[in-house]
């Protein structure tokens, strides 16, 4: 039976991130930040991100446990002219369809190597392999696309390109309600203020309240109490309590 990924109001997300630079702390990633805030900012929620190396196996089990959980799975890497870049084969084998050099793909590298006055050399065709049935996410930065089948959004790992892929991509994204978010300064440490933050969050179910700890230059350790929900009726009490909370608090310190 097909699941429905896009209930009511709310369409999820995960992010797949490839590369054994990754993991070796090589790269530094730069993506996730920015796929997560772009999502929230259209209204899709980021559920999930996993980072796994150059594995077969592992790129397979992951994408295939991934995209039949979440609404959309965004990859990140692997899609290169190396030896190494096996993303485009693990896509088509965890959708169990056959890959091969894609027409509209040849098309658009051919130009640009004509463009470029480079040559259209082997490792270079290996970006224009796409799994059967998949759409071309194009890439005004570099050329070579990423593609879309299923659910599944396949992006470069550079920065600069995933980017305009991503913009590529995002006007075909079904999308939900928006996530809204308020930030409350405690002025508290977060050990003054856990306690009592928990029956605030208790009595306002229908948001998400978190504290997140700081040091301030000037006053020390403090706390953003950060509250997030859909309902802005319901957020702005949910602030209020919050904010009730902390006068009493501070008072008392």
């Amino acid at each position: 039976m097909q699941r429905n990924f896009f209930s009511g109001d709310i369409v999820t997300a995960a992010i797949l991130v490839i590369g054994d630079e990754i993991l070796s702390g090589r790269t530094k990633d730069k993506n996730i930040g920015y796929i997560a805030e772009y999502l929230t900012a259209i209204g899709i929620d980021l559920k999930e991100v996993r980072v796994v190396c150059d594995d077969e196996a592992e790129i397979v089990a992951a994408l295939n446990a991934l995209r039949h959980r979440y609404s959309y799975v965004f990859t990140t890497g692997g899609i290169g002219p190396t030896h190494d870049d096996i993303t485009a084969d693990c896509v088509a084998k965890a959708f169990n369809v056959p890959i091969d050099v894609d027409p509209r793909a040849l098309a658009i590298l051919q130009e640009r190597m004509v463009k470029m006055g480079a040559e259209m050399n082997e490792a270079r065709m290996r970006m224009t392999r796409i799994p059967k049935g998949a759409d071309l996410v194009h890439n005004k930065v570099s050329g070579a696309p990423g593609f879309w089948i299923g659910n599944v959004i396949v992006m470069a790992g550079v920065p600069a390109i995933m980017q305009a892929m991503l913009d590529e991509a995002a006007p075909k994204l079904k999308t939900g309600a928006r996530m809204l978010s308020e930030t409350v300064r405690a002025d508290a440490r977060e050990g003054d203020v856990g306690t009592q933050l928990g029956e605030v969050a208790k009595a306002h179910p229908e948001v998400s309240i978190g504290s997140y700890p700081f040091f301030d230059d000037k006053q020390g350790p403090n706390t953003n109490i950060v509250i997030r929900g859909r309902d802005a009726g319901r957020l702005a009490a949910a602030k209020s309590a919050v904010e009730a909370m902390l006068a009493q608090v501070r008072a008392n310190l």
